[in-house]
């Protein structure tokens, strides 16, 4: 019903207002009479084989949602109620912030993809921490943390270490987000010195009951950068990496290269992500100690896609695009095809 429906009326629209106008109605419906129950028997699949213990935590079922869909923690106990088994909230940063101008939000349907250029827009972490303080569900929920844009990198440290010291005691487990491509020199802080001394520093913080501290990557790393994450991972003592965030190349679109021109700068998600960043699952899989776990993430726009991330050494999975796209149906769709 979504793909037939819904989808095509929603396309009509601005994809950024779409994003507030169905967050909304969902928000709505979740206080209506016989809701839990309708969504349950739609989207939920609840199976002890569908369980993983990853991180120290036990996850319902490895499908995630990304971050980025609910920035601001508004929405947990909606997205736990259409299946997922976490939800990962932010980028969140110290201070709120507008994010980039608008237009930002960008679909291209001839391609299954997305270019989004937010720029880190949100409430504030602080805000986050008290929505997250009230909320009824118990769903795992990870923060995904970075910096402000006013910010500079020499001074990044403090940014991570606020948002890290804020949501410690409302998350359950950590992102380190330094691969955004949107907000200005915020990918150098993936270069082998930066990002060690950063990761050290939290590592250093997160003491006694320790949280999972994972770093969030770009597809568009090399094998030696790639060969870098991988030492640092082990010389932190990370618990995990999520592979990927979104891309800066635009290579292989059907989309006319004039509308892509006219888009502009961005982050790309959904289809023409999808070989990129489950080789790069591959390929840390292959390089990493058992103990560092992986979540794949990028361009799962079906089951399939799902169980390749998962084939190529995911533990576990996270949606945005192929969301969007497929609707909340992906979920249900995707724990069945592995009951299968």
């Amino acid at each position: 019903m979504y793909k037939e429906l819904l989808r095509p009326l929603l396309f009509k629209l601005d994809p950024e207002k779409v994003h507030h106008l169905t967050t909304a109605a969902l928000k709505s419906a979740y206080h209506l009479p016989l809701a839990k129950s309708i969504s349950k028997s739609l989207f939920q699949v609840t199976d002890p084989r569908l369980e993983r213990k990853v991180f120290g935590l036990t996850f319902p079922n490895p499908v995630g949602l990304a971050a980025g869909f609910d920035k601001d923690a508004r929405m947990i106990d909606e997205f736990a109620e259409l299946g997922f088994g976490f939800i990962e909230i932010g980028t969140l940063t110290p201070k709120a912030q507008e994010g980039n101008p608008k237009p930002r939000l960008f679909r291209l349907p001839q391609d299954g993809a997305i270019i989004n250029r937010m720029g880190f827009n949100n409430e504030g972490v602080d805000k986050a921490v008290e929505r997250l303080r009230s909320r009824k569900s118990n769903v795992i929920v990870g923060g995904n943390i970075g910096k402000n844009k006013v910010t500079p990198n020499e001074q990044a440290l403090q940014d991570y270490l606020y948002c890290f010291d804020a949501l410690y005691d409302v998350v359950d487990y950590f992102v380190v987000n330094v691969s955004s491509p949107n907000t200005p020199d915020l990918r150098a802080l993936q270069e082998k010195e930066p990002l060690l001394d950063l990761l050290s520093n939290l590592q250093n913080r997160n003491q006694g009951k320790a949280k999972p501290l994972l770093l969030k990557i770009a597809p568009d790393l090399n094998q030696a950068q790639l060969d870098d994450i991988v030492e640092i991972a082990v010389q932190t003592q990370l618990s995990g990496v999520i592979a990927t965030n979104t891309t800066i190349s635009r290579a292989g679109l059907t989309t006319s290269p004039e509308r892509i021109a006219q888009i502009g700068a961005g982050g790309l998600s959904g289809k023409p992500l999808t070989h990129a960043s489950t080789e790069v699952v591959r390929y840390l899989r292959q390089q990493l100690p058992e103990e560092v776990r992986i979540i794949g993430v990028g361009g799962i726009m079906n089951p399939q896609d799902a169980l390749d991330k998962l084939s190529a050494g995911a533990d576990l999975v996270q949606l945005y695009t192929g969301f969007i796209y497929e609707g909340p149906g992906l979920i249900k769709q995707i724990n069945q095809r592995l009951l299968k």
